[in-house]
C-alpha cells in the first residue's frame, strides 16, 4: 500500500474500540494495524474513542504501541497514551446520579449496579447481581452498595433482571433524560452519564488539541453511543455488526470488526 498514491481525504480517523477496532477476541488484526499505520504515514491522526474508562483501556493501547490521544469513558476522559497522563476528566454528580437511579427504579424495580471511579487507576465496583462480561477487565465486588458512592465517579452502569438493554435504556431515558444522559454502549452495558456528555464532547476536545475539526474527521463505530460522534464527524462509518440505530444514521456501512471493516475503508481511501 503506497500512502503517496493519493492525498488522504481526512486529517483525523476516530475509531471506537469494542466491536469496531477490536475483533471479538480483543485483538487488532495485522491488516487493520497496517492500514492505520499507512493512514498516519499519509498525514492523518488516529484517535481511539471508547466507552471504557482509562484503566480498562490502557492495556489495549500499550499492546498497540499507541502513543496518541485517546478519548475514554464515553467522552469524560482525554488521555495521552504516550505520556500515560490524564489530560481532562469530567465526573458525574453523585447526588444527581442517586436521584436518577431512584426515579428509574420507581419505574422498573430494583437494578443491579456498577460504577467507574474517576482517575488513572479508578476501580470499577460492582454489586451482587451485576453481570460482567468474561475477560481480563478488572472489577471489585462490593457488599455494601454505599461503597459505590464513596469517591468521584465517571459513570454508573445499570442492568435489569428482565428488561433487555434497549428497553432499559428507553425507560431510563424517558424517566431521567432531563437530569442525566443514558446510553447503550454494548451488550449488557447501559450507562448513566453527566448530562450533555458524549463521545462527540471528548472527541472535539481531543481534536482541538491537535488543531483539527469535525470537517477533518472520519469516524468508525458500532453502537448507539457512537451516534453523537457520527453527528459531529464529517463522515460516519458503521460496522456490519453495528446496532440498527447507528446504521440508520451512518453515511456508510463497512464489513464487520471480524472482517477488517476499518481496513477495508482506509485502504480504499489511501488508493484515492
Amino acid at each position: 500500500m503506497d500512502p503517496a498514491a493519493a492525498p488522504f481525504p481526512y486529517k483525523l480517523v476516530a475509531t471506537d474500540l469494542d466491536g469496531t477496532l477490536l475483533r471479538d477476541d480483543g485483538t487488532v488484526s495485522g491488516r487493520t494495524r497496517e492500514a492505520l499505520a499507512a493512514t498516519t504515514a499519509a498525514g492523518a491522526a488516529h484517535i481511539i474513542v471508547t466507552g471504557r474508562s482509562v484503566p480498562w483501556t490502557r492495556h489495549v493501547l500499550d499492546d498497540l504501541g499507541y502513543e496518541g490521544l485517546a478519548v475514554c469513558g464515553q467522552g469524560a476522559q482525554v488521555y495521552h497514551a504516550g505520556e500515560h497522563r490524564l489530560l481532562t476528566s469530567l465526573t458525574l454528580d453523585r447526588q444527581l446520579a442517586g436521584l436518577a437511579l431512584a426515579k428509574i427504579e420507581s419505574e422498573t424495580g430494583p437494578l443491579a449496579l456498577a460504577v467507574s471511579r474517576d482517575g488513572l487507576d479508578g476501580e470499577v465496583l460492582v454489586t451482587s447481581g451485576y453481570r460482567l462480561q468474561e475477560g481480563p477487565l478488572r472489577s471489585t465486588l462490593v457488599e455494601d452498595p454505599a461503597e459505590l458512592w464513596a469517591a468521584p465517579l465517571n459513570k454508573v452502569y445499570v442492568q435489569h433482571p428482565e428488561l433487555d438493554d434497549d428497553a432499559l435504556a428507553q425507560v431510563a431515558r424517558a424517566t431521567v433524560g432531563s437530569l442525566v444522559d443514558v446510553v447503550m454502549a454494548g451488550e449488557g452495558i447501559v450507562e448513566i452519564l453527566p448530562l450533555g456528555l458524549s463521545k462527540a464532547t471528548g472527541l472535539s476536545l481531543a481534536a482541538r488539541r491537535l488543531g483539527l475539526k469535525a470537517a477533518d474527521t472520519i469516524a468508525f463505530g458500532d453502537m448507539p453511543n457512537d451516534i453523537p460522534m457520527f453527528g459531529w464527524a464529517r463522515h460516519g462509518v458503521a460496522m456490519a455488526n453495528a446496532h440498527a440505530e447507528l446504521k440508520a444514521v451512518a453515511d456508510e456501512i463497512t464489513d464487520s470488526n471480524a472482517d477488517d471493516g476499518i481496513a477495508v475503508v482506509l485502504e480504499k481511501l489511501l488508493l484515492g
